[in-house]
């Protein structure tokens, strides 16, 4: 075993001092060693510091973003992600949790209205007017796709449009897009707004738009804010008459589409009875 002793003062340190040892001769083959306070300085090593104003913990899901992509991130560190900041003493996780919570399930979060919003801690204005932008920017992302090509040969963008637009909503909604002779969109317009188990749709006025717009085909959706997608005996009926009103000013009812929060039922697919 060894041990390494400190240096300590001794009596005998002053005559040493006084008459210096030689300096040995250096090794073969080495280089003298350089003199102390000459030494070259060592090379500096920068780090760069976060980006003003996020915090260390939102970091780490962002730097995963980008090496991995936005897949490999979960909802809560997404949300963290998309309102950057948190409260004092509670950082953007915590809120971010806080409002998934609030909203049960991230789909309900982000067919939210702004107004859903105001009250939430750590949710102000600014906030918000982003929460709902994320959805706004996805409705309109599909409403080009479908508007780029005839909306016949793209029935699963139409459906991911439409529970885009109304698959969360608390209240029945009617909705109408107008199609041009080569089923191309030429406008979607809510028709008529009901409550939770009740709505009136009239016709006659559906069939008044469809010839101001110069329409020659129309698909009309609503949704059931429960969730099921089984039409009801009103529903077929409803469709029947759609389509013979339309067929008596030359307007073909090209589909009727039930829009739940997760499925989708096709009059059109089930033979438009």
């Amino acid at each position: 075993m060894f041990e390494i002793a400190c240096d300590k003062p001794h009596r005998g340190s002053e005559a040493a001092s006084a008459n210096p040892l030689p300096p040995l001769p250096p090794l073969p083959g080495l280089k003298p060693a350089t003199p102390v306070g000459s030494a070259a300085p060592l090379p500096s090593v920068s780090f760069a510091p976060p980006e003003p104003g996020v915090p260390r913990r939102l970091a780490m899901p962002r730097e995963r973003l980008r090496e991995a992509g936005p897949g490999s991130l979960s909802d809560l560190e997404l949300v963290a992600l998309l309102l950057g900041s948190g409260l004092p003493g509670h950082d953007v996780f915590d809120v971010a949790r806080s409002l998934l919570k609030h909203f049960g399930s991230l789909r309900a979060m982000l067919d939210a209205q702004r107004e859903e919003f105001e009250g939430l801690r750590g949710i102000g204005p600014a906030k918000a007017s982003k929460l709902v932008a994320v959805l706004e920017l996805a409705r309109r992302a599909l409403a080009e796709q479908i508007e780029e090509k005839p909306l016949i040969d793209s029935p699963g963008a139409v459906e991911d449009y439409l529970r885009l637009l109304i698959g969360g909503r608390a209240h029945e909604v009617f909705i109408c897009l107008f199609l041009d002779i080569r089923h191309r969109l030429i406008r979607t317009e809510e028709s008529t707004r009901g409550t939770l188990t009740r709505m009136a749709v009239y016709p006659r006025e559906i069939v008044r738009r469809a010839l101001m717009l110069n329409a020659a085909h129309l698909i009309v959706a609503h949704n059931h804010p429960s969730g099921a997608v089984q039409p009801s005996a009103s529903d077929r009926r409803l469709t029947r008459v759609l389509r013979e009103t339309l067929a008596l000013v030359d307007v073909q009812l090209v589909d009727h589409l039930i829009i739940g929060t997760q499925e989708t039922f096709s009059f059109a697919r089930h033979g438009l009875d």
